[in-house]
Formats: C-alpha cells, sequence, structure tokens
C-alpha cells in the first residue's frame, strides 16, 4: 500500500495540536489578565494567590470544574443539553485552522480564509440555542434567543466591514491581506513600511464599527444581553456547571480572541512590524501578532470597565439602524474611490 500520504498527515496533526495548546495556555492567561485589568480598574488586587502573582489561577479553576460533579436538570434533554457546550467550543477552536500568525504560520492556507472564519464563526450560535432549548427553562431559552438575534444582526455589519476590506485588497486569503499591508499610505508619500500602511487608517469608520460590532459579536459588555444577570439570572449558561459550563466560557474566550485576531490582520497589519526598519524587523512576526492581539484584547477588557451596559432595544438600534447604513455606504465610498485610482487589488 501507499503511504506517501502519511507524513503529511502526521506533520497537520503536529502543528494543529501545536496550535491547540499554545491556544489554550494563551485563553488561560488571556483570562487572568482580563479578571486583574478588571480588578485594577476597581483599584483592588484580583487573582494573587495560585502561584507568583495568581499566575496558575486559571488552571486552578479548570481543575476544579473538571473535578466536580456535573448536574443536569431532571426536565432537560439531556443529549442536547451535553452535546451544546461541546459543539460551542469545537467550533470557536475550528476557527484558528486558518488564521496565519506569521507569513505561512497557518494550518490551512485556503484561498477563501476569511468566508471560512466567517461561516464558522456565524454557526456558534447553534450552540447557544441547544444549550438554552435543551436546559427546559424559560430564562435560558430567552436568552439564546436574544443571542440569535443580537448575533444576526452584527454579523451583518461585520460582513460589510469585511467587503471593504476585500476591495482594497482583491483576495480573500488571510495571508494576502497581511502582505498587501505592506504598502499604503506611509509608502506613497515615501516612508518605510509602518503603521501608516495599514487598513485601520484609511479605513478608520470600518475598524471603529468592527470593534464595536465584535464586542456585540462575543457578547462582551456593554452589548451582555444575553448574559445580564440582572434580566436573566445568567443567560443561556444558567442550568450549567462543572465541565460543559467550562466548555461554553472556553468557548466565548476563545470567539474573543479570534476576533482580535481578525481585527489584528485585517486593520492592523498581522505579523508586520511598525516599521520596517533594521531592529524592529528583526523580531519575528509572531511576537509582534501575539503583541497585538493582546493589545486589542486589552481594548476589549477597558470598553468592559467604562460603558454602561446597554438596553435591548439600544443593541439592536445601534446594530440595524446606525451600523448597516453606515457600513452599506463605506462599500459605496470604497468601491467609488478604488475604481477612480484604480488602486486596491486585482480583484
Amino acid at each position: 500500500m501507499d503511504f506517501s500520504w502519511l507524513p503529511d498527515l502526521l506533520w497537520v496533526v503536529f502543528k494543529t495540536l501545536l496550535l491547540l495548546v499554545a491556544l489554550l495556555i494563551y485563553v488561560a492567561y488571556i483570562i487572568y489578565a482580563d479578571r486583574k485589568i478588571w480588578a485594577a480598574v476597581q483599584m483592588r488586587r484580583g487573582p494573587n494567590v495560585v502561584g507568583p502573582w495568581g499566575l496558575l489561577q486559571s488552571f486552578a479553576d479548570m481543575i476544579k470544574f473538571v473535578v466536580k460533579e456535573p448536574l443536569i436538570p431532571s426536565g432537560a434533554n439531556k443529549g442536547v443539553f451535553l452535546l451544546a457546550p461541546f459543539i460551542f467550543a469545537l467550533l470557536s477552536l475550528s476557527a484558528w485552522a486558518v488564521i496565519p500568525v506569521n507569513e505561512n504560520w497557518a494550518i490551512a492556507n485556503i484561498n477563501v480564509g476569511i468566508l471560512y472564519v466567517f461561516a464558522i464563526s456565524s454557526l456558534g450560535v447553534y450552540g447557544v440555542i441547544m444549550g438554552g432549548w435543551a436546559s427546559n427553562s424559560k430564562y435560558p431559552f430567552l436568552s439564546a434567543l436574544r443571542s440569535a438575534a443580537q448575533m444576526v444582526s452584527y454579523e451583518v455589519s461585520i460582513g460589510f466591514v469585511i467587503i471593504t476590506v476585500l476591495l482594497c485588497v482583491g483576495s480573500l486569503n488571510l495571508q494576502d491581506i497581511v502582505i498587501s499591508q505592506k504598502t499604503g499610505i506611509g509608502t506613497a508619500v515615501g516612508l518605510p513600511g509602518s503603521f501608516l500602511d495599514w487598513y485601520w487608517l484609511p479605513l478608520f469608520p470600518m475598524f471603529i464599527i468592527f470593534f464595536i460590532s465584535a464586542l456585540a459579536e462575543t457578547n462582551r459588555p456593554p452589548f451582555d444581553l444575553v448574559e445580564a444577570e440582572s434580566e436573566l439570572v445568567a443567560g443561556f449558561m444558567v442550568e450549567y456547571s462543572s465541565s460543559p459550563y467550562m466548555l461554553f466560557m472556553l468557548g466565548e474566550y476563545v470567539a474573543i480572541i479570534t476576533m482580535s485576531a481578525l481585527t489584528t490582520i485585517l486593520f492592523l497589519g498581522g505579523w508586520l512590524p511598525p516599521l520596517d526598519v533594521v531592529g524592529i524587523n528583526w523580531v519575528p512576526g509572531i511576537v509582534w501578532f501575539v503583541l497585538k492581539v493582546s493589545a486589542v484584547f486589552f481594548m476589549f477588557s477597558m470598553v468592559k470597565a467604562f460603558v454602561p451596559r446597554y438596553r435591548y432595544d439600544q443593541l439592536m438600534r445601534l446594530g440595524w439602524k446606525v451600523f448597516l447604513p453606515i457600513s452599506l455606504f463605506m462599500v459605496f465610498v470604497v468601491a467609488l474611490v478604488l475604481q477612480i485610482t484604480g488602486w486596491g487589488g486585482p480583484g
């Protein structure tokens, strides 16, 4: 038999396991950072007991969740109830199959990478709906319906934002999107490659809309209406405990990091250095990528600290009556400018 395919399969499995381990460790410390940032804003210490400076707190929490007994409501649909968090976490992790953390550093460098990420992130709502429905309780089910409406509303805006970037690049490949940001406004006026070439500058309104829509898409404050404890107890996860609850929270934080990575790739130059000069460009691209993703997550955390929670009608009005018209208008403006000037990619 011909086993020539085996080395390629083993290489893909190795890359997948390496990415998953790195991503899970990063999630553990992102959760720690989220808690410490929130504590600093409130002028308290935050996690500081388990390990030096509390660095092992997330791992202690994981062990606690794993060894606890899962409680399943007597009226719940047991199969769907347990399957929902697994699907939610699996879909969140699957999006990273095409995310390039450095040049040619992606498990699958496919030509429709951005569509793959968009499709996978859109499917995440099914895990939420399954969890809310299977709980056989009114509050989780109401929260699941809220989540579906919220995610659909802001995916529309995110889709139009992505279209404006794709018009400038002419490719759906995530690596091509980053590489296209090596040149831009800065290089056009004779400067070396820098952060002035990235798409956050020419597409600044879309950058802001994408960031705010990412908050709503991932149920982060001030758009955490899905889990608004004052109205829905604890949202669609109220009946969950132990490992299933941990899987839901893992999926949420991985989704947040995925949106931070997309923000980095679409608008902040991916793995490109902020200045393409000797010394700075010696730093490996993956270091810049991780730093940028962490900086975007820091902004996610700070928004929670100083923006009050929206009402649900305000959330919907912002998505449909503000972001949708602006993003549609910007698609028209970007297409018109590219057509007149001849800039942009070959597409």
